[in-house]
């Protein structure tokens, strides 16, 4: 049966997310003074993803609020620093900290160069919609920032919403009834291999795993997923699913 539609994920997949939490973190930290309180910038970026990992889990299991998310994630990371008294905060002081990161992460935020190109190229010819973990306000605002959001009008489906994250297939197969089609007609574009590609696939869509740094050589791929660098390789591959 051929793709009739696609889902995507979009935080590194449409919208550049890794790259300017990158640069908002570090540039935050040296606005704070704080950027030689770590041995180098990996450690420093690598201790705060490590944190958010963990944290950004449990606002998915729904353990704890976004707001209370930020909040853990701010105390737990300074608390990592040398001068670690600036762990102390209060929800006051934590909420503005974070604040100051956003504000640089913000202002380097951008989507993907070939994110808008593929969309319209594949607008005419196929259902489009988004399933992502996170919010659908918060997704909204962020798609409608970078002129993606007429790509998909309301077709969108958060786990906030939902109710339960990606890889769980129930919000995959939201996803799918939101477009008005089978799990068979529908592929899912998504830049995590566990969460994206193996989830999707194991709900019955087409998954492809967007592979941005080739990172696939050391990874042992499904036969039923389909591995796309670049979302420019995305039209023509939709025409030859692996399953």
């Amino acid at each position: 049966m051929p793709i009739m539609g696609v889902l995507f994920d979009i935080d590194d997949t449409l919208v550049d997310h890794s790259a300017s939490e990158a640069v908002g973190l570090l540039a935050h930290l040296e606005s704070e003074g704080l950027l030689d309180q770590f041995p180098d910038h990996a450690t420093a970026l690598s201790v705060w993803r490590d944190i958010m990992d963990r944290h950004y889990a449990r606002f998915l299991e729904g353990e704890v609020t976004y707001t209370g998310q930020q909040l853990a994630r701010t105390r737990e990371f300074l608390a990592h620093t040398i001068n670690s008294t600036h762990a102390d905060l209060s929800d006051a002081e934590a909420t503005a900290w974070f604040a100051g990161y956003k504000a640089h992460r913000h202002a380097v935020r951008s989507a993907f160069p070939d994110a808008e190109p593929v969309l319209r190229k594949l607008v005419p010819d196929y259902r489009l919609g988004v399933v992502s973990n996170s919010s659908v306000k918060r997704q909204r605002h962020k798609l409608d920032l970078f002129g993606l959001l007429p790509y998909f009008g309301d077709t969108l489906v958060c786990s906030n919403e939902h109710g339960v994250a990606k890889p769980a297939a129930s919000i995959f197969l939201a996803g799918c009834a939101l477009l008005g089609l089978h799990p068979n007609e529908v592929a899912y574009v998504g830049d995590k291999y566990d969460i994206d590609a193996v989830g999707a696939h194991e709900a019955g869509l087409h998954a492809y795993w967007l592979d941005r740094a080739n990172t696939g050589v050391s990874t042992a791929i499904d036969p039923g997923i389909h591995v796309i660098g670049s979302l420019d390789e995305l039209p023509a591959a939709l025409t030859s699913p692996p399953r």
